[in-house]
């Protein structure tokens, strides 16, 4: 897929783990953590804004586009 989800590398510098971004966000660990590895179809917009808060960074620093 040429999207690319590089939220595990923002969270590495944020310094900020998987559990609390969960809290923060407010979205379950599971879903959380197919987010991270990039086994989902798609992502809510509130979902990315909430995240783009917690994490203080842009929606392109998390998602990539890379063409195959």
């Amino acid at each position: 897929m040429p999207i690319i989800v590089n939220l595990d590398v923002v969270m590495a510098q944020r310094k900020m783990s998987l559990n609390e971004l969960s809290e923060a966000v407010d979205i379950t660990l599971a879903n959380l953590s197919k987010l991270k590895t990039g086994k989902v179809k798609a992502v809510r917009f509130s979902t990315l804004e909430a995240i783009c808060k917690a994490l203080e960074c842009q929606p392109g620093d998390i998602l990539e586009y890379v063409e195959d």
